[in-house]
């Protein structure tokens, strides 16, 4: 039975002894006091995001196994950190959370957090907690997260030229497809299991990004965290610039033919489908030699070219062009 009778002090060092969070390195005192003490390295900066992790909004109790909350609700904060091409250090937990799941629940999310944290190089700070109390009691989970990166390396959105080559990493579509599976009710078939890895447990760029900001060869970049078509149209934004896509060229995520048949299509997944948590960056031509095919195991993809102007384009294999509308994840417009 859950406990509903526990201590704030006691959940809280449950939360310390299960998730990597020993003074050391950038973090001077950690979790169990008021705040957080932090040691910033000589000649570098910090990279600061956060990231909200809802149920009802990002997972389903009654679907997604707790230890998948727990590492996938880090693995999203964390690569915000790797589109800016930093090195993961430390991250806050702030837990909302109904009595009922502070027993079994709590103990296997928080493994899969450990799981995640040890995964990225990172260490636990401190936090806050709160026990959910409303008519519909609901777990919520926010996570802030701090890289690290050399002075003035850090790549935003907003550098993209006209002519730079436009890249992606990984298989874009693949988590979409794995959460497809979850709202239509199959993802217990044994034989659809693999195909749900990318969405329980998605990998990270984290070194690509490292290395591309290292090398100063990105000139934009960001993670495809709400799909390609809405994300490149957010870079394009930021950079004031176009941009045509070679439709061909995408690395889409395979469907296999019986899942085809019941509406699930490759080119409209690997567009408009969220969280894959590759990155999307661009690269001047004169460096297009240098981005390799592969890095890191992952796929390195050049998809397109920014051009001229606001619009974004999209090359069909018979050379015909039409717009690509964003329409990847939307909070509010998907709510509405």
């Amino acid at each position: 039975m859950p406990n509903t009778r526990i201590r704030e002090d006691e959940l809280i060092e449950r939360i310390r002894r299960r998730i990597p969070s020993r003074p050391g390195g950038a973090l001077r005192l950690g979790i169990g006091d008021d705040a957080a003490i932090l040691r910033p390295s000589q000649g570098a900066e910090w990279v600061l995001s956060c990231d909200q992790f809802l149920e009802g909004v990002h997972f389903l109790t009654a679907v997604h196994p707790p230890e998948v909350v727990g590492y996938k609700a880090l693995a999203r904060a964390t690569s915000d950190l790797a589109a800016m091409g930093a090195r993961p250090r430390l991250f806050l937990l702030s837990l909302v959370l109904p009595a009922v799941r502070a027993g079994i629940w709590l103990e296997k999310m928080t493994s899969g957090m450990a799981r995640a944290a040890r995964r990225f190089s990172l260490t636990l700070a401190g936090g806050d907690t709160a026990r959910s109390v409303s008519r519909r009691a609901s777990v919520a989970l926010n996570l802030t997260v701090l890289g690290e990166i050399a002075t003035g390396h850090a790549v935003s959105r907003a550098g993209a030229r006209a002519g730079d080559a436009i890249f992606a990493s990984g298989r874009l579509g693949s988590a979409e497809l794995g959460l497809q599976l979850v709202l239509r009710g199959i993802h217990r078939e044994r034989r659809w299991r693999s195909l749900l890895v990318p969405h329980y447990c998605p990998e990270l760029a984290i070194e690509l990004g490292r290395w591309l900001a290292g090398s100063r060869l990105a000139s934009a970049m960001m993670d495809l965290s709400d799909g390609l078509s809405t994300d490149l149209s957010r870079l394009c934004r930021a950079s004031r610039v176009g941009a045509r896509i070679d439709e061909k060229e995408i690395p889409a995520v395979s469907v296999p033919g019986e899942l085809r048949a019941r509406g699930l299509s490759s080119r409209a997944l690997a567009l408009h489908g969220g969280e894959d948590y590759g990155l999307l960056f661009t690269v001047s031509k004169r460096h297009v030699p240098s981005i390799p095919r592969v890095f890191g195991g992952q796929r390195v993809t050049c998809i397109g070219e920014i051009v001229p102007g606001r619009s974004v384009k999209l090359v069909a294999a018979d050379g015909g062009t039409s717009p690509l509308m964003p329409q990847g994840w939307d909070h509010f417009r998907r709510s509405g």
